[in-house]
């Protein structure tokens, strides 16, 4: 059986004991890329292994630097680390990295090598049109905004990693307080929902000046690269070759149409069986006959043990990689005072091995998210062998059908967890987040299209779009006396101040998951089967193709959304309350 410590991958090109930590080191291996003669297409595919191997190395010294800075934002030494990195080494690199793109595009063999009728086939076509559109995109002015940006991410990450309350007689993570949302005392229930949002007020201001900045950074790096907004400039940066804005917008409004009103009827009947007459935020949770929470865990330990005996059972090999990822020490879960928010899982790229960061504290919610990020590393394992870096990862929003996925084919082996009516339990709450996801994607979104395209704002303005989309694509929950909450709710999410314009993927990969989960529930073998043979072609084709080999279509349209819907609210149907 193939394990993850089965393989090693050799340098080639990069002396195999140099440290490629400071730019001393990197500088000559640029130079070499830089200055080697392409006579064939032959030796071009040699040079693009070797500029893969390079960029690899460099990578993995700032993807370590990162994980460990996020493993304990309030550790000096880590954070200089990672902004010595940020600072000096990946503003040098960008333009030197520019410059071999340019010598790729430039290459009279680069046409022969990406022909798709050619001797290579298809193999470069994709990584063809990235370098091109990399070229199209770079400015040189925008290296020292990027860097800003960056830095200014990270102090989103320490402020809000340092968000920490007094609450039931000790000091809590507002990650442990999600603990409480579940409770069956709704007088708790509201105490701890008042407790993390007054808590998150207290950094209103500094977020929002944080957020000021990055949109007019954000809008200049636009204008730099001849784009009349930030989101021309994104869609163009993201390489989002398959789909456009106004398909985005389209999406937005078939969630409207078919998904808002199932989350708006699941809480009438949820507010109903809680006898309230009144539904609060606080009530999403809690399990409507007033059973107790679900707490599939205790310790990660526990978390550990039920994942690789429902991941073996959805395939032996998964739960084998899994084993071997937690042997290794590529697991950092249980959440604690200092660590950033969230979770992730981030790839080595030279020694090709993936790690998974989440903030574990024994909600259902922790085991989802776990999975989810499992079915990331099976997709970084699956491609790990291609030389070829960029085709090692592919575009986000099948990445995404990758983590997804996964969360759908492991949902039926929950018994590891749960038991009796616990797992109808598990089961159905999984499908209804499922269900309240899209429009949360939409809201997330469709905000970011606002702020983008109309980039001289201010914050009251910014405050009644979000109030507005709210309104659209909102619950029946009522906020009252909660206004400044509510108007500053999407503070919490991450992307908005990291990652901007990323969080449609999520959207248009669930429909790709839940495609895999139709057809799981007609044939599990063949469907996990095409999950897998999917994965393993990294980002070597587009996107339509990866759906397509993960028997989904590459469609977010109403007609392809409002079956999927259907198709879940009937398996709910099946489901005991």
């Amino acid at each position: 059986m193939t394990t993850l410590s089965s393989h090693t991958f050799a340098r080639r090109f990069v002396n195999p004991e140099a440290d490629l930590s400071s730019w001393e080191v990197i500088e000559p291996y640029l130079d070499q890329l830089q200055e080697r003669e392409i006579p064939d297409a032959e030796s071009l595919e040699r040079w693009l292994e070797d500029y893969s191997e390079l960029v690899a190395c460099i990578d993995e010294v700032g993807t370590d630097r990162h994980v460990k800075m996020t493993c304990q934002t309030d550790d000096d030494a880590r954070k200089a680390a990672f902004l010595e990195f940020v600072r000096n080494i990946e503003p040098k690199c960008k333009p030197r990295f520019h410059n071999l793109n340019v010598k790729y595009a430039e290459s009279p063999a680069s046409s022969t090598l990406s022909d798709p009728d050619g001797p290579w086939g298809d193999r470069y076509v994709v990584l063809d049109r990235s370098i091109r559109a990399s070229v199209d995109t770079f400015r040189e002015e925008n290296i020292p905004l990027q860097t800003e940006q960056t830095e200014l991410s990270q102090r989103y990450q320490e402020i809000c990693s340092a968000q920490t309350v007094e609450f039931d007689g000790k000091e809590q993570t507002m990650q442990m307080l999600a603990l409480y949302a579940e409770n069956t005392d709704r007088d708790i229930r509201r105490s701890a929902w008042e407790t993390e949002g007054n808590r998150r007020l207290q950094d209103a201001d500094k977020l929002e000046e944080i957020f000021d900045r990055l949109v007019a950074l954000r809008h200049q790096m636009a204008l730099n690269a001849d784009c009349k907004d930030f989101r021309e400039y994104a869609f163009k940066a993201k390489q989002r070759f398959d789909y456009t804005p106004d398909d985005c917008l389209a999406f937005h409004d078939a969630i409207e149409r078919a998904v808002v009103p199932v989350v708006r009827e699941i809480q009438k009947k949820r507010a109903s069986a809680l006898g309230v007459e009144t539904y609060r935020p606080w009530d999403n949770a809690v399990d409507v006959k007033g059973r107790a929470p679900l707490r599939p865990f205790e310790t990660v330990d526990e978390l550990c043990d039920g994942a690789a005996r429902v991941l073996h059972r959805v395939d032996p090999e998964l739960g084998a990689q899994f084993v071997e990822m937690r042997e290794r020490r590529y697991l950092d879960l249980a959440s604690r005072k200092g660590k950033a928010p969230g979770g992730y899982q981030a790839s080595y790229d030279e020694s090709r091995h993936p790690f998974i960061f989440m903030n574990a504290v024994g909600t259902q919610r922790d085991v989802r998210t776990l999975l989810h990020e499992a079915g990331h590393a099976f997709h970084s394992y699956a491609a790990r062998h291609d030389p070829i870096l960029g085709y090692r990862s592919s575009p986000i929003e099948f990445a995404e059908v990758a983590s997804f996925g996964m969360e759908m084919l492991t949902m039926e082996f929950l018994d590891a967890f749960f038991e009796g009516e616990e797992l109808a339990r598990a089961q159905r709450s999984q499908l209804e987040g499922i269900i309240s996801l899209f429009p949360w994607v939409a809201t997330i979104d469709a905000f970011q299209h606002q702020i983008y395209t109309q980039p001289i704002h201010d914050r009251n303005q910014r405050k009644a779009w979000w109030l507005g989309l709210h309104e659209r694509f909102g619950g029946i929950a009522d906020f009252s006396g909660y206004e400044d909450v509510l108007a500053h709710a999407w503070h919490r999410q991450l992307h908005l101040f990291e990652v901007p314009f990323y969080y449609i993927e999520y959207g248009i990969a669930k429909l790709g998951a839940l495609q895999v989960w139709r057809n799981c529930l007609a044939d599990r073998a063949d469907a996990t089967r095409q999950y897998r043979e999917a994965l393993s072609l990294g980002g070597s084709k587009p996107l339509p193709t990866l759906f397509a080999a993960a028997g989904a279509s590459f469609d977010f349209s109403y007609d392809t959304l409002a079956p999927l819907m259907e198709s879940v609210q009937e398996t709910l149907s099946t489901l005991p309350e």
